[in-house]
């Protein structure tokens, strides 16, 4: 199989894509890639460090005034006809968008060369690349209902994130000895992100002060940046508080904690759901469209997740919701219950065989 991927901006639309070439490469080793995206984001080191083929485009994102979104929309279209001669000289069997900028126009070149093309939506709202391209692909995949209503459902597939099943398919690592935990105390994860934030960590200085006290304990992700000042201003912590600056095995965590505490992006919603862990969630508000919120609300709306807004947290009122979910065990298998009812652990195999399908095999 010949595929193209259009793919990248941010780690929740260039992973699950990675995750699926995998995948594709597992089946068919004979299989050949090329991604398409930007010349200076997250994808352009991340795709060729994992040995894949790799053409960055000149794009931006339609951001900013009407002028610089001229601007961006005028780049766009240059690009396209660049995207035209990549796909040509690739010749692919399909080419798969995952959203973000970078994604739009080689996946808008290949349909209007004719050739076979799907999207991947990540998150509850339908982000304004995948909003363009709807018309002209011929297979969407989505996540959640919200986002499967505004898709043309005649081509639409709720098949879930492939982030999914890498995470349900991991076997755990030993996460106690290497961070220094008890493995008989329930363990509470809080992590914003790989970068961490630091508007929330400013809230969370009481609760961690809370956490000493407790009979479960907290592993704490300040991000890389945090770390520092988050240590000196905590001071000496007790041993059921642990500050982290950055988690390199996050599956393996996750697979052992009782109940993490996390954003609601497109790939930690996906791997909550993977695996059936009760959350608190606490959307980014500095995201496009709000959709971390909106994706929260697909869990809490099934009560498998509760969700707390960045301006209504507090140290005391979060200490509450964590005793609550941790003292309370019909709460805690409810909510994992509910949580797994809603991962797409064979997310990647149903997309494969859906190109499959589009492809005649």
């Amino acid at each position: 199989m010949r595929v193209i991927v259009g793919a990248g901006g941010t780690g929740g639309h260039l992973y699950p894509a990675l995750a699926l070439v995998e995948y594709i490469k597992e089946k068919e080793p004979d299989s050949e890639f090329l991604f398409v995206g930007t010349k200076d984001r997250l994808e352009s080191t991340v795709v060729p460090k994992q040995g894949y083929n790799y053409v960055g485009l000149n794009v931006q994102g339609l951001v900013g005034n009407p002028i610089k979104k001229g601007i961006a929309m005028a780049i766009f279209v240059k690009s396209i006809f660049t995207a035209k001669k990549i796909v040509k000289k690739f010749n692919p069997d399909i080419v798969i968008g995952f959203g973000g900028y970078p994604s739009a126009s080689v996946v808008e070149a290949a349909s209007r060369l004719g050739y076979k093309t799907m999207i991947h939506e990540q998150n509850s709202i339908i982000g304004l690349t995948n909003k363009i391209l709807i018309k002209h692909v011929d297979k969407i995949v989505c996540c959640y209902d919200l986002a499967y209503e505004h898709f043309p459902k005649e081509k639409t597939y709720k098949l879930g994130n492939p982030r999914a099943s890498v995470i349900a398919s991991i076997k755990p690592k030993d996460i106690f000895h290497k961070y220094d935990l008890d493995k008989n105390k329930p363990l509470v994860t809080i992590v914003m992100g790989s970068l961490g934030s630091k508007s929330v960590n400013e809230k969370m200085l009481e609760s961690l002060r809370s956490f000493e006290k407790k009979d479960y304990q907290v592993l704490y992700v300040t991000g890389k940046n945090n770390f520092e000042e988050m240590s000196t201003k905590l001071g000496k912590l007790k041993q059921n508080v642990k500050l982290v600056p950055y988690i390199d095995d996050m599956p393996s965590v996750l697979k052992n904690t009782s109940l993490v505490v996390s954003r609601a992006g497109a790939s930690t919603i996906a791997e909550i759901t993977a695996i059936g862990i009760p959350a608190i969630l606490i959307p980014s508000p500095y995201v496009a469209a709000n959709h971390q919120e909106y994706n929260a609300r697909e869990l809490v709306e099934r009560d498998a997740a509760k969700m707390i807004l960045e301006t209504d947290l507090n140290g005391k009122d979060f200490v509450k919701e964590v005793d609550y979910i941790l003292s309370n065990q019909i709460v805690q298998e409810s909510m994992k219950k509910n949580a797994k009812a809603l991962g797409k652990p064979n997310a990647l195999n149903d997309i494969y065989k859906l190109i499959k399908k589009m492809l005649g095999a």
